[in-house]
């Protein structure tokens, strides 16, 4: 760490102190390009070490550079961001350096023209002698560079551990359906991608199909086993979610995995190819099912509206909305909310009913369906959580307050 700061000094020192604002990153991308290998290895030594510590203190997320860390190493350890007191502080220069030190040529380019580069990270931890991969966004913030980087786990979780119903997981399955919309909701880091890893999993230990990823970046890599797994990542193997999309339907798959529906293209793109008669897994920041139903069609053009909600009510099957919500030993439990599709739904999406959905789950229990207060007040009964936790990540707090009182 120690020759890792001296090579950081060494650059700054060279950064005239009349290039001033974005100029000055631009500077330091170019300079950074051109630093010895020997130096480089130093500087990713120093990176794979905070991801070490990072690990090691079960934290997710870690802050680098930019004007907001006040020059400090942040983690998010169960939820809440902390500064990491026992790494050295870097400057916002130096921090720059750093960050730009783990970047391609390519990468770099991409970064001065979007103002914003999404990657993947990968270093082999010596301790379960694995390669850990991480997902990392690095951004501009006030005319400097900064960096998250969240963790991959090395191991997918086992669907049946989620505590969805059996219906549920029948529904998912391309095994009982063989086409058909699934959803996995929350806002950002609920564990969405934990839980398509997961499903995907589940299809790779005994579905002999064809399933083609498309995401950006790639996070966890699965090896094929009955399945056959394409991992394609925007920006590397493919241009665009919408272009992957519609270069998958040459491909032969059986299941799609759309990383992200993040515009009306890739929207329409994935209802169409639902409607060929594929399965198709993808995810949405959004907070309960049927919010995540209003935003689909909400996303489209007014005059397409009509046609997509129609459509989507024939290829939807299920939503699965989730949060992760603190537990009562400092860490954090998922609560999900689930809507199964049935002829009662599907005809609300049409009639534009939307608000019918809620008490529709709310009475699905026994067809495997959950609202989001009901999953909330089932983590109170196994003490995992507090009612007053329950209730201020419930989406509905009426009916919260209403079951909390009925217990």
């Amino acid at each position: 760490m120690v020759d890792a700061k001296a090579i950081l000094a060494k650059y700054v020192e060279k950064i005239p102190q009349s290039i001033l604002g974005a100029e000055k990153v631009n500077f330091i991308i170019e300079m950074a390009q051109q630093i010895p290998g020997p130096e480089k290895i130093e500087l990713h030594k120093l990176v794979n070490y905070v991801l070490t510590l990072m690990i090691e203190r079960e934290a997710s997320d870690v802050e680098i550079g930019g004007n907001g860390t006040d020059n400090f190493f942040w983690f998010r350890i169960h939820g809440d961001k902390v500064r990491v007191e026992e790494l050295p502080r870097f400057n916002h220069l130096e921090a720059s350096i750093l960050i730009v030190s783990i970047l391609t040529n390519n990468q770099c380019k991409h970064l001065l023209v979007g103002r914003n580069l999404d990657f993947s990270y990968t270093f082999h931890y010596d301790a379960v002698n694995k390669n850990i991969r991480f997902r990392a966004d690095a951004y501009f913030d006030l005319d400097t560079l900064a960096l998250n980087m969240r963790a991959i786990s090395v191991v997918t979780r086992p669907l049946e551990s989620l505590g969805f119903h059996q219906n549920a997981i029948r529904m998912m399955s391309h095994k009982y359906i063989k086409f058909g919309l699934s959803l996995i909701t929350g806002i950002t880091g609920s564990g969405k991608s934990t839980t398509l890893d997961a499903i995907i999993d589940y299809h790779n230990k005994f579905d002999p199909s064809h399933i083609v990823i498309i995401s950006s970046p790639i996070e966890y890599v699965h090896v094929s086993n009955k399945a056959i797994i394409r991992h394609r990542e925007v920006g590397k193997d493919v241009l665009s979610f919408q272009d992957g999309v519609i270069q998958a339907l040459r491909q032969d798959p059986d299941i799609i995995v759309i990383g992200e529906m993040r515009d009306p293209e890739t929207i329409l793109a994935a209802l169409e190819i639902t409607d060929t008669g594929h399965k198709v897994f993808s995810t949405l920041h959004t907070s309960s099912a049927t919010e995540s139903i209003d935003r689909i069609i909400a996303e489209v053009n007014p005059a397409e509206q009509e046609r997509v909600r129609n459509r989507l009510a024939d290829v939807l099957t299920s939503v699965v909305s989730q949060k992760l919500v603190p537990s009562v030993d400092k860490k954090r439990v998922m609560a999900k909310e689930v809507l199964l599709v049935t002829p009662s739904v599907k005809a609300a999406i049409k009639n534009d009913n939307t608000s019918e959905i809620y008490m529709m789950i709310a009475q699905g229990g026994p067809q495997g369906m959950v609202t989001m207060e009901q999953d909330l007040l089932r983590l109170i009964k196994e003490r995992l959580i507090t009612k007053e936790v329950a209730l201020s990540y419930s989406n509905n707090k009426t009916r919260m307050l209403q079951l909390l009182k009925a217990t």
